[in-house]
C-alpha cells in the first residue's frame, strides 16, 4: 500500500478540537483512511458546523474535555494509548482574541503544554504534529514569503497566543524529547488561511459569503483590498499528514517547523475571492463598509515560503485558486440546497467525495503523498 494509508490504516489517532473546522475535516480523512480516531474539545464552535452536518461524531469516538484540564488530557492519552497526536485544539480566531485575550492566550499556550505535559508520561512511540498558525510570525506585512526561520511576534493576543505556543513547544523539544531514545516525535506545522466547505465561523469571509447569500442578503466587507494567500482545508491537512508519516520514518524531522500554504499564485484580494465565488452562486450582493469605521488591526498582507516543505518532505499544493473557490462553493450549494429538502441533511458522502477528488487530482499531479513516502 502506497501514500497516507499505509502509516494511518488500524492506527489509534487522537485529534484534540476534533470539532472545529479543520479538526472535523482531518477527522472525516482519518477515519477514511482506516485510522481509529479519538477526538477531544471542549465543545462545538459554531452551529451548524462541519462536525455536526457531516455527522463526524458517528465516526470517531467522540470525547468533550476541556484542553486547559491537565489531569483529564493526561488521563485520556494514558487511556487511548494514541499512535499518532494531531493538535489543533485552540482559539483560533483574531477577532474574538481582542474580546478574550486572557482565554486566548490560555487556551493556545498552556493548553499546548498540558498536551506535551501528558505525552511525557507516554511510554510507547507516538507521532506528534502540533499546529500553529501563519499569525505566529511577527508580520511586517512585506511582499516575501516568511520562512521557518523568521521572527516570531504578533500584533493581537490570537497572534502572541500561538508565537507563544511555539516557545512551549520548542522548550518542551529541547528538555525532554531531545534525546535518541525519546518515544515521543513532533513535528510543528503552521498554516493560514484556510477556506472550504463547512466553515461557519464569526467574522471570515467565506462564511459571511455563504451565509447571506444563502438568505439573499447583502453581507458587509470590512477589507476588501486585504489580500491572503488562500488555501482550501484540505491543502494544509495533507501536509499534517505527510509530516506525521516522516515522523513515523524517523527521517530527521523531529521538532522542525514547516509552513504549509498555496503557492504564491494564490494570492488574491478579498474583493477578487468574491468575484471568483460570484461565478458560482446566483445573487451576490456585498456592501464595502472599509470607511468611515473604525475596525481592529487585521493583517492586509501575509505570505508564506514553504520551500522547505518542498525540499524536506516533497510537499507541495495540489489546487489553483479557481478550483480552490469552485470546491468551496460547491460544497455550500449542496449544503444549503439539501437543507431546504431535509433539517436532517447529512454532508458525510459530499465530504468524502470532495477529499477522494483532492485526492485523486493530487495523484494525476504526482504529488508526493499520494505515492511511496520514503
Amino acid at each position: 500500500m502506497n501514500g497516507l494509508g499505509q502509516f494511518f490504516t488500524g492506527k489509534v489517532v487522537l485529534i484534540t478540537g476534533h470539532t472545529g473546522f479543520k479538526g472535523s475535516w482531518l477527522s472525516l480523512w482519518l477515519t477514511y483512511l482506516g485510522a481509529k480516531v479519538v477526538g477531544v474539545s471542549k465543545d462545538i464552535p459554531t452551529r451548524p458546523s462541519n462536525f455536526i452536518v457531516s455527522s463526524v461524531s458517528t465516526k470517531t469516538d467522540d470525547r468533550r474535555i476541556d484542553i486547559l484540564n491537565a489531569e483529564a488530557i493526561e488521563k485520556l492519552i494514558l487511556e487511548v494509548q494514541p499512535d499518532f497526536v494531531f493538535h489543533l485544539a485552540a482559539q483560533a480566531l483574531v477577532r474574538p482574541s481582542y474580546d478574550n485575550p486572557l482565554e486566548t492566550l490560555t487556551t493556545n499556550s498552556i493548553g499546548t503544554a498540558n498536551v506535551l505535559e501528558a505525552l511525557r508520561k507516554l511510554e510507547k512511540e507516538v507521532a506528534v504534529v502540533m499546529i500553529t498558525s501563519d499569525k505566529v510570525y511577527d508580520n511586517v506585512e512585506w511582499v516575501w514569503g516568511y520562512r521557518e526561520t523568521d521572527r516570531l511576534g504578533g500584533k493581537d493576543p490570537y497572534s502572541a497566543s500561538k508565537a507563544m505556543a511555539e516557545i512551549v513547544i520548542r522548550t518542551y523539544v529541547e528538555s525532554y524529547f531531545n534525546t535518541e531514545d525519546s518515544n515521543v516525535h513532533i513535528g510543528i506545522a503552521r498554516a493560514g488561511n484556510v477556506i472550504g466547505g463547512g466553515d461557519w465561523a464569526l467574522d471570515r469571509i467565506v462564511p459571511d459569503c455563504m451565509t447571506a447569500w444563502s438568505q439573499d442578503k447583502v453581507v458587509d466587507i470590512r477589507n476588501p483590498w486585504a489580500t491572503r494567500p488562500w488555501q482550501h482545508v484540505l491543502e494544509p491537512l495533507s501536509g499534517y499528514l505527510l509530516l506525521a508519516a516522516h515522523l513515523v520514518l524517523k527521517t530527521n524531522k523531529h521538532g522542525k517547523p514547516y509552513n504549509f500554504g498555496p503557492s504564491t499564485q494564490q494570492d488574491y484580494s478579498v474583493q477578487e475571492l468574491i468575484n471568483e465565488m460570484s461565478k458560482h452562486w446566483n445573487s451576490v450582493r456585498w456592501n464595502d463598509v472599509s470607511k468611515g469605521q473604525q475596525h481592529l488591526h487585521e493583517a492586509g498582507l501575509l505570505k508564506l515560503n514553504c520551500d522547505k516543505a518542498l525540499y524536506d518532505l516533497h510537499w507541495q499544493p495540489t489546487l489553483q485558486f479557481k478550483e480552490t473557490i469552485h470546491m468551496t462553493v460547491e460544497w455550500y450549494k449542496e449544503y444549503y440546497q439539501n437543507l431546504m429538502k431535509s433539517r436532517d441533511c447529512s454532508m458525510y458522502d459530499f465530504s468524502i467525495s470532495q477529499i477522494n477528488e483532492y485526492s485523486d487530482l493530487a495523484k494525476k499531479r504526482d504529488i508526493s503523498w499520494t505515492g511511496k513516502i520514503k
